[in-house]
């Protein structure tokens, strides 16, 4: 079996969804979300972006079957800003799938693309329905007629939503039912031992669980991150986060900035945050970052 990516953070979906051993749980995902019922897991090319980051984890999946390229988020914190996010993984999937195809967008044929597919799957507290559309234009202002539109599809995939999604997909089940178990769990045992725990009452009939067992350091590790960003995303709102007023941006970035090295979060990752959360320049995010002692 494959050991995780050593060079990047995964995500327990992305480690589930995105392995070339299992693209078998990849097609049934897709399969479930298209009613579709391809059979040859080969049919799939999987082509996400790896990026080193701490917070964000981008791309969680992507890849190509048929005449589709698919993106796949997990979001256990819900952002708006997911269709913006597409749209730069949309741009850089679209380059190099030009390049790889020798193909010249500047010549006079139409260049032919595969048909974007974007799912984020909601895994959270909050209280979202089962599925809504998450648009590009709802970041512009209100009112204006803009030249371009991205949707993303966000799923909700807790207990009791998407029912029938998760019966068309064992694995997508299961990936739900562990994160559940152990967020349960983990509200009165420390958090590697619900890790524990609920690996252990996993049943013997769930697909994902002798790939959980036989990479059970990797799991836990990748939970552990993910739980880390949720618990540094509730500091933020506690210390102040920019909700969009203009009044204490300064603060603000400079609590967030005070809050991610509380957590051992690396500069670069910090200045990466701080850009996509107050549009700021990686020249003005850097200036805020190195001005502020460590």
């Amino acid at each position: 079996m494959p050991a995780a990516n050593k060079e990047y953070k995964d995500r327990l979906f992305s480690f589930l969804f995105g392995q070339e051993d299992h693209k078998d749980w990849t097609l049934s995902l897709y399969n479930a979300i298209n009613h579709t019922n391809y059979t040859d897991p080969d049919a799939i090319t999987i082509n996400t972006i790896r990026q080193i980051l701490y917070l964000g984890m981008h791309n969680d999946i992507s890849f190509m079957i048929a005449d589709d390229i698919n993106l796949y988020e997990q979001q256990s914190t819900y952002s708006p800003n997911i269709p913006l996010r597409m749209l730069e993984y949309l741009g850089n999937l679209y380059e190099r799938y030009i390049q790889e195809n020798r193909l010249n967008k500047y010549g006079r044929a139409r260049i032919q693309l595969p048909v974007p597919r974007l799912i984020m799957f909601y895994n959270g507290t909050s209280d979202f329905p089962e599925e809504q559309i998450l648009k590009l234009s709802d970041a512009f202002p209100e009112g204006a007629a803009a030249d371009i539109e991205v949707c993303v599809r966000m799923l909700n995939i807790n207990t009791g939503k998407n029912i029938g999604l998760k019966d068309a997909c064992k694995p997508l089940a299961e990936y739900s039912w562990i994160v559940e178990s152990i967020r349960n769990k983990s509200s009165y045992i420390d958090l590697s031992s619900a890790i524990d725990s609920s690996i252990r009452e996993m049943p013997d009939s769930f697909v994902i669980k002798p790939f959980l067992t036989a990479h059970l350091a990797e799991v836990k590790g990748m939970l552990e991150t993910e739980y880390d960003e949720q618990k540094a995303m509730e500091l933020f709102r506690l210390e102040g986060w920019n909700e969009g007023r203009q009044d204490g941006i300064v603060e603000g970035i400079k609590n967030t900035i005070s809050v991610c090295r509380e957590f051992g979060i690396d500069d670069a990752s910090i200045v990466s945050k701080i850009m996509e959360k107050y549009n700021l320049s990686s020249e003005l995010a850097g200036k805020y970052v190195s001005s502020t002692e460590q």
